[in-house]
Order: structure tokens, then C-alpha cells, then sequence
């Protein structure tokens, strides 16, 4: 597998295990190694210049491992899965989960998107139509023509409930959609992780998957146990991430994974956590999900 670090804060520097990837990435053309710390307009929102200078990044990054001529961001695709670009990407904290937005606009097959997150991340935009980390998977939903469901688990109980009143409020003529919204998407509330029966099985009960699926993974799906992130959190178990996504990849060909929900840089500590022992948890929780991933 390929990886791509796309570094937004400078949280990694506090990080072993992706300072090993950064050493690393000076020397494999399968590690992207991405300073994104300069770009402006990119904590929460991502406006259009900033997204320009993202993807441009990216391009050039593949550009150079490969040594082909980059098109475009929508034309440097995952083509039919010929096409290899990097499949597993970490973009720093929780502000920057709208990049699985920018990733899956590669993808030029039908697939469907798996959601980790204790938030729905489907709130209207309210800027103007600019790209947030609170409304990326509406946006997937909307202008992603190759998108065939999304499935978010882990989602705190009440957002699900205040983000389906929202959108069947909507007027029927408010999107260009033929269907509705929520009939391309499921959510499995926090309250239902608590049940025994694995993951996968409700996915597969409630979901006709497509064949190719992409995984979105906030830590904040996670409990405070294992991971410290810039979000509230819920209480998913990574015994339990670990297990769904094995599930999944041995029925399904997984074609990127998306790993964000670092802490915040100015965290000064918690009642769950210092500073040092939110670092250590989040090294070590990167580590086990790379190592895990890599083996799929």
C-alpha cells in the first residue's frame, strides 16, 4: 500500500511513529510525506484556492514517484483500480476530514463510502457553498456521481436525529438530486454499538454494498480510552474498528482508507488526558491501525 501524510498543524512532530514515516518518505516513492502547514483558508472550511494549492500537492507529489504527467485532481483518478495512488491517507486532526471529500473526487468507479465518526458531518454550508469538515459527506452525497451509499457509524444518537429532521425538511426542489438524500445514506447511532452483533453484519443487513468500498476513519468514533482527538468523542472500541474493517475487506475490494482525529495542537490537557499520554495514545494508535491496514 501507498501512504500519504498530509501534515496541517505540525501535531505529527510530536508523534515517533510518523516521524519514522517522515524519514521514510525521503527515500520511498510509496511515502508521500505533504507540509499543508502554510495553505491558508484550511482549518474547518476549505475554500477553493485552498483546495487548488491541496490538490496541486497532491499531483505533484504522484508526479514525482511516478514520473507521468498529472492532469487534473479529478483526472488523476483511481481508474477502474488500474491506477494505483495512495491508499491510505492520514490528514491530521478532525478540522481537516472534509480532505476524504478531495480524495474520493479521484475515484472514477462506483464504490461505496464506510464513515467512522461520532458526528454526521452533513450540516448544510453555510459560507457560500465552501467545503467544511461538519458538511463533507453531504457534499459527497450531492456531487459525487459515482458514489452509491454512505454508511456512518458510531454517530452520537441525537445529531442523527437532528440532521434527518433537517434534511427531510428541505423543500423538494432544493437539490437537483432525484432521490432524496436520506435514502442514499445509514447511520448506526452510538446506543446500537452497544449491541453484540458485530458491525458488519448491520452494514450488511440495512446496506447493498458495491463492491469497492472507501473507509473515512475520525478517531472521534473512538472512545477517550484509545485516542485523544479535538472533538467530543463516543465509544467505539478499536478491538471493534479492527474487526468491522476485516469483515468488510474480506467480502469487498477496499480502495482507500482515510485516517484523521489527531488532538488539536493547543491542547493543554484534559480530565482524560495530559498532553504526553495523549500523544503516546495517538502514536501508538496510529502505529496499530498502519500495521493493520498493511496486512488487509
Amino acid at each position: 500500500m501507498n501512504i500519504t501524510v498530509q501534515d496541517f498543524t505540525g501535531i505529527y512532530d510530536y508523534q515517533p511513529f510518523m516521524q519514522e514515516l517522515r524519514e521514510k518518505a525521503t527515500k520511498s516513492a510509496d511515502i508521500h510525506w505533504l507540509d499543508c502547514t502554510k495553505i491558508v483558508g484550511t482549518d474547518c472550511y476549505c475554500d477553493d484556492d485552498a483546495i487548488k494549492e491541496i490538490n496541486d500537492l497532491i499531483d505533484n507529489a504522484e508526479r514525482s514517484s511516478k514520473g507521468i504527467n498529472v492532469s487534473n485532481s479529478v483526472n488523476n483518478s483511481i481508474n477502474n483500480s488500474t491506477e494505483t495512488v495512495p491508499q491510505i491517507h492520514f490528514f491530521d486532526n478532525g478540522n481537516y476530514h472534509y480532505m476524504s471529500k478531495l480524495w474520493t473526487d479521484r475515484i472514477q468507479e462506483p464504490f461505496s463510502l464506510i464513515v467512522f465518526d461520532h458526528h454526521p458531518d452533513m450540516q448544510p454550508p453555510r459560507f457560500g457553498g465552501i467545503l467544511s469538515c461538519g458538511g463533507w459527506v453531504l457534499e459527497v452525497l450531492d456531487n459525487n456521481k459515482f458514489v452509491q451509499n454512505v454508511i456512518i457509524i458510531g454517530v452520537a444518537d441525537r445529531l442523527v436525529d437532528e440532521i434527518r429532521a433537517e434534511i427531510a425538511s428541505y423543500p423538494s426542489d432544493a437539490r437537483n438530486d432525484d432521490i432524496c438524500i436520506l435514502d442514499k445514506v445509514s447511520f448506526f447511532k452510538e446506543s446500537e454499538l452497544e449491541k453484540e452483533i458485530p458491525l458488519s453484519s448491520f452494514i450488511y443487513q440495512q446496506n447493498s454494498l458495491s463492491s469497492n468500498i472507501y473507509l473515512s476513519i475520525d478517531k472521534d468514533a473512538l472512545a477517550p480510552a484509545y485516542a485523544a482527538t479535538n472533538w467530543d468523542q463516543g465509544s467505539l472500541s478499536t478491538e471493534a474498528l479492527k474487526a468491522t474493517i476485516a469483515d468488510l475487506a474480506a467480502n469487498h475490494k477496499i480502495i482507500g482508507i482515510d485516517i484523521c482525529g489527531e488532538r488539536s495542537h493547543d491542547f493543554e490537557g484534559s480530565e482524560q488526558h495530559t498532553i504526553q499520554d495523549a500523544d503516546a495514545l495517538n502514536n501508538n494508535l496510529n502505529r496499530e491501525l498502519f500495521d493493520f491496514l498493511q496486512k488487509l
